[in-house]
């Protein structure tokens, strides 16, 4: 993914306290934002093409 200027959604996550504490150590001991993993994280996310498809064209 290139360095481009993306357009933005911002989005709410609402985490368990062991969950918030999990990614605070995370960005601690790896010296990254929470936004970085996060992003990281969805864009691993398995997606089904034919799924992907069908959401696109019923915009």
């Amino acid at each position: 993914m290139t360095n481009k200027k993306w357009a933005v959604k911002r989005i709410t996550v609402n985490l368990a306290a062991q969950e918030a504490e999990r990614l605070e150590l995370y960005c601690q001991q790896t010296g990254r934002p929470a936004t970085d993993v996060i992003r990281e994280l969805i864009r691993g996310l398995p997606i089904n093409e034919e799924a992907t498809n069908n959401v696109s064209a019923n915009r």
